[in-house]
């Protein structure tokens, strides 16, 4: 119960915490939004710009101060605020009421309904009473100095009961907001030193952090610390109902006066979406708030398909930071918020179709790894391999569905061109996937090992990645068409590097090296002899590596060792040794001429072997320990085991990367 309760209470904390940050991010958005007359003087000009950085430095700062002190500065301002609506209560209620007729005279032409004069001071007072205390209890004002206080907001409405004059009744008013806003201004010049104290103490924590951890650490840290996806999110959404709201009285009242009774038709209510969804991208921190949004539907969207295939992986939960950043890239690379507002709603529309591709394409790769698992693991539950085909099959109907409803609403153009070749690269995907899916399930029926299966697997998902290599330089070039004859910026042209970098260079480079690591692979099982037929029968052993008998053939290692060659290809993506002796499995024909073999490796007489290096050592070895001695050095030396780095090493070899472990059978070909 006491946790609970403690929770309960972290998370209103949290709640308080985002709402008081959000008023700065619509001060910050307000004054970038604003807009100055340049032509009112140097002097104007000058002043303006002052006021303009002083408001952004200072919200800032309340931005991301820390907890405790930004509840420090809520206090003190809600005080003052509370100041400020009393001393105007006063004003107003001496200069604009009536007192014994108690009719409010009110700046919009509101008479509310007679009351009783009394009634009316005694409610105005109980209110005056609550915003002095208030006030005392926020600036934590002593009890004498509290008193003195209360009765100086207190005090213009006795002027109403004595009857005083207006002008007298004014000025004690004046006098009674005078000798409050010296009392907060003395409170909060006591308050300096805090003040003084916070901002030195929050600077050298920054310069601790980015001294220690570096400035990427120190944004990652003041992003979670105040929560800014969060504040960024209610902004946004604060923002849209306030202009909803607004939009909406409006159309009514227009609609009431021409004698209209139907409010909201279909078309009104698309102008008012297209009318908030262009202004809710209208700067840049709209834009950062309409991708915090879109980052909360893409999480939760990718929480449920994991949970709907069965998947576990904690890397594939990064969709509500993947589709929120590709988003913000997108609006900045196209200048969305920049635009005019008929043309931002088209190019907000067109970023959306490439931002849904590309979830798509993100989701593809949450399910072919559990789709590749189930095949391969021979799952038999139908249930378990259900939701992963439903999902793979949406996967390849919705591209299809979106490119047939582009194609017949607009012309070809470079955008329209870019979302088919993603669409038709995201149904090639689910095609491979589907496809080597459907081989591993083949080999799970008939329970006996497929020696081609590796040869095939390979070739389906090499012409996979051929496929979209070409699709990569086909959309550089596209890219390169718009920079040059459409929309060129500096962002689309450091997008397109990071483009021919990441999904071309890097893409060429691992295709290439596994290509060369297989062909090499191959090269040395078709080294060592096969055994068929009747010799495969005098064979009474298993594969030392799938623990399976030898149906059709087997390879036999130069230490004698037997294996199906599809498992030897696989150990041979690793090291160039045998599994069960660490010898060396393959040498050059030069080497073959030149070392001969034994059980104990390849020993060249007279080489370079250490303490044997010196002519005549391996004779005086042996003459010293005898054939007892050179018996145990040959039991040590079989005994030992080297691990795969120091036999890559040794063999002059450069290890290769765990990727290809699992072959690529099991190998992802996104």
């Amino acid at each position: 119960m006491a946790s609970a309760n403690v929770r309960i209470g972290q998370q209103a904390l949290t709640v308080l915490d985002v709402a008081f940050r959000v008023p700065c991010i619509f001060i910050i958005d307000a004054i970038f939004n604003s807009y100055y007359d340049p032509g009112s003087g140097w002097a104007g000009t000058a002043g303006k710009i002052l006021i303009r950085v002083m408001g952004i430095v200072v919200s800032s700062v309340v931005l991301v101060l820390s907890q405790k002190a930004l509840f420090k500065f809520y206090t003190l301002f809600f005080a003052v605020l509370l100041g400020v609506v009393a001393v105007l209560i006063n004003y107003y209620a001496i200069s604009h009421i009536d007192f014994y007729s108690a009719y409010y005279k009110a700046a919009l032409g509101v008479r509310l309904v007679p009351r009783n004069g009394p009634t009316l001071w005694l409610g105005m007072a109980v209110v005056q009473l609550l915003f002095g205390m208030g006030y005392v209890v926020l600036l934590n004002i002593q009890s004498v100095f509290a008193a003195l206080v209360v009765l100086d907001v207190m005090i213009p409405l006795w002027g109403l009961i004595i009857e005083l004059p207006v002008d007298v009744r004014q000025l004690v008013a004046v006098a009674s907001g005078l000798a409050l806003a010296l009392n907060t201004a003395v409170c909060l010049a006591l308050k300096l030193k805090w003040f003084y104290y916070s901002c030195r103490y929050v600077y050298l924590l920054v310069r601790h952090m980015y001294r220690i951890y570096g400035l990427q650490l120190l944004v990652e840290d003041t992003w979670k610390r105040i929560h800014f996806p969060d504040v960024l999110r209610v902004f946004w959404l604060t923002r849209m109902t306030a202009q909803a709201i607004i939009l909406v009285y409006v159309v009514k009242v227009v609609r009431h006066e021409s004698g209209e009774h139907s409010y909201l038709t279909s078309d009104v209510f698309w102008d008012l979406f297209s009318n908030l969804i262009i202004s809710g991208c209208d700067s840049t921190l709209t834009v950062l708030g309409m991708s915090a949004v879109i980052s909360s539907i893409a999480h939760y969207l990718g929480l449920s398909i994991l949970a709907f295939i069965g998947s576990t992986e904690e890397e594939d939960k990064r969709l509500g930071f993947v589709a929120p950043v590709l988003f913000f890239i997108l609006a900045l690379q196209t200048g969305l918020s920049g635009l005019d507002p008929e043309e931002r709603l088209v190019r907000l529309s067109r970023n959306m179709c490439l931002l849904l591709t590309a979830i798509l394409h993100f989701i593809h790769g949450m399910t072919d790894p559990v789709l590749m698992s189930l095949s391969a693991s021979h799952v038999s539950s139908f249930r378990r391999h259900f939701p992963v085909l439903l999902v793979s099959l949406c996967l390849f109907v919705l591209p299809v569905v979106l490119s047939y409803t582009l194609w017949h609403r607009y012309a070809l153009n470079t955008w329209l061109f870019a979302v088919t070749a993603f669409c038709v690269e995201l149904c090639l995907k689910v095609v491979v996937s589907l496809t080597v899916y459907a081989l591993f399930m083949v080999d799970g029926y008939y329970n006996v090992l497929w020696e081609k299966l590796d040869d095939y697997v390979y070739c389906v998902r090499s012409t996979g990645n051929v496929i979209e290599f070409v699709f990569g330089v086909i959309m550089f070039g596209n890219g390169a068409y718009t920079m040059m004859f459409e929309a060129g910026s500096k962002i689309r042209a450091c997008m397109m590097c990071l483009h021919a970098y990441f999904n071309i260079y890097l893409q060429a480079k691992n295709g290439w090296k596994t290509f060369i690591n297989r062909r090499t692979a191959v090269k040395k099982i078709n080294s060592l002899p096969e055994v068929k037929g009747g010799q495969l029968r005098d064979i009474e052993d298993v594969c030392a590596i799938c623990y399976q008998e030898f149906a059709t053939s087997a390879r036999i290692t130069p230490c004698q060792h037997y294996f199906h060659a599809l498992c030897l290809r696989k150990w041979l993506y690793i090291q160039d040794t045998c599994p069960m002796c660490h010898q060396k499995v393959y040498i050059e024909e030069e080497a073959r001429d030149r070392v001969p073999f034994n059980n104990n490796g390849y020993v060249a007489p007279g080489g370079d072997l250490g303490q044997f290096a010196e002519p005549g050592g391996a004779e005086a070895a042996a003459a010293a320990g005898g054939p007892e001695h050179e018996n145990e050095l040959l039991e040590d030396n079989d005994s030992i085991e080297y691990d795969e780095d120091e036999w890559g090493t040794e063999n002059g070899e450069t290890p290769i990367e765990e990727d290809y472990i699992n072959d690529d059978t099991d190998s992802n070909g996104d």
